[in-house]
């Protein structure tokens, strides 16, 4: 995907009341940006770090600015809107980048599903002619990275994210294919695992998806901030 209007930078000088940040322009002046991550943002958010961010020119808006990269100490880039990862996969199965989900013949977005009121991010179907085999695609994106490349899911305990799980383990039940797909927004990861010591819940929960049959998906997206660029480009190892 193509950022536009175009990306304009700036220094962070901080993120507060979630979904505020400020920052410091190239001459000096400073503004205050949206922020549309509602997650902790664990190591993505470091005073001093370059940040990218577009500008919607809504006078309506009270931030018309939205935060969408960032740049951290080690030069790695991290994608900040987490909205974004939804848009990043729709984009890699139309044009054919994940390999493990090639020959769809229908894909709809935010489709209800399961029996807790949840929505399934990607609703992929197969069809031989013969018989049609549905594929539930529930996306993740994934911005906590360690120093040593690993990246690691969640960065915060989350009871929506063990709901998915639980509603994918159903699907599979059901005799249908069922994914869990971590959208990775950050250069420096280059492989994955879960976050065990942060929310154990949800790793064991995860232990049992996988056991059950849901399959589980890493991409990471390529950042090009100068190219006003986002894509998602190449698997990832994943290991629990």
């Amino acid at each position: 995907m193509i950022f536009d209007p175009p990306l304009q930078q700036g220094v962070l000088k901080r993120r507060y009341k979630r979904f505020l940040a400020d920052i410091v322009l190239p001459d000096g002046t400073e503004t205050t940006i949206h922020c549309p991550n509602t997650g902790s943002m664990t190591r993505c958010q470091g005073k001093g770090w370059r940040v990218w961010f577009t500008d919607s020119a809504n006078a309506k808006r009270k931030y018309p600015c939205t935060w969408q990269l960032v740049e951290n100490e080690a030069g790695a880039f991290i994608g900040i809107n987490s909205a974004l990862a939804n848009h990043l996969v729709k984009e890699a199965l139309e044009e054919g980048v994940i390999s493990e989900l090639l020959g769809f013949t229908s894909m709809r977005s935010e489709v209800p599903y399961g029996e807790q009121g949840s929505r399934v991010d990607f609703l992929l179907e197969f069809s031989d002619g013969h018989l049609t085999r549905s594929c539930y695609v529930e996306v993740k994106s994934l911005t906590l990275g360690l120093d040593d490349g690993v990246g690691m899911f969640p960065d915060a305990v989350t009871t929506r994210g063990q709901k998915h799980l639980q509603e994918l383990m159903a699907m599979v039940e059901e005799g249908h294919r069922a994914v869990l797909f971590f959208c990775v927004q950050h250069t420096g990861v280059d492989r994955v695992t879960v976050a065990r010591e942060i929310d154990p819940a949800y790793a064991r929960l995860l232990e049992s998806a996988i056991d059950k049959g849901v399959e589980v998906l890493v991409y990471r997206a390529a950042i090009h901030p100068e190219a006003n660029e986002l894509v998602l480009s190449a698997p990832l190892p994943f290991s629990l």
